[in-house]
């Protein structure tokens, strides 16, 4: 069973904040215990710093790989840019830097297939550059999940998820791939 932690519990927000943020709270914890506890207890109540600190490195070590700002936009841009069949094939090469077999489907409900260690995951692509995406999309896409008895990625390069799609998403618990988390996949692959 895979651990996954909550979403919006302090140490989800931290990892996803920049990294010196959780070294600093560390630090702020652990000049407080020294000036404020018993001297016998001192290091040990700073040792309650030390999820900080490993968050904190956590953090460092993800953000040192992934793109700048400016290059998150210029990847998405880029992408934006291209026909499906050329997003697909570049996706198709960041999955296979990440070590997935990547095989396309080219069906309704889903047009890419990764498999990974046993792992099958359903993607869909073609709806990428929508303005309002549906759950329509969605929907069949986790059906088509559920045949196959694998997980499901939406890929939303423009626009936003509708509100019944996000909470559908949610739910289900269906993996919607755009902005950050987008364009540190499309780094992973050499740009078409």
């Amino acid at each position: 069973m895979k651990l996954k932690m909550a979403e919006n519990s302090v140490f989800a927000i931290l990892l996803r904040s920049s990294w010196w943020i959780s070294v600093v709270v560390g630090a702020i914890i652990v000049l407080l215990c020294l000036a404020l506890l018993p001297k016998d207890i001192r290091f040990v109540g700073a040792a309650g710093s030390l999820p900080f600190f490993v968050i904190g490195a956590m953090a460092a070590k993800r953000q040192w790989n992934a793109p700048s700002s400016a290059a998150t936009e210029a990847l998405l841009a880029q992408a934006a840019s291209l026909p499906a069949r050329d997003l697909q094939a570049w996706l198709t090469r960041a999955w296979q830097a990440e070590g997935y077999t990547v095989t396309t489907r080219q069906q309704a409900d889903a047009d890419i297939q990764l498999a990974r260690n046993g792992q099958l995951t359903l993607v869909q692509t073609k709806r990428s550059k929508a303005g309002v995406h549906g759950i329509e999309p969605l929907r069949a896409l986790h059906d088509a999940a559920q045949k196959a008895d694998a997980s499901c990625a939406y890929v939303l390069l423009q626009g936003n998820l509708s509100e019944n799609a996000r909470l559908f998403a949610r739910d289900q618990k269906i993996t919607v791939l755009q902005n950050n988390d987008l364009a540190a996949l499309l780094h992973k692959a050499s740009q078409p």
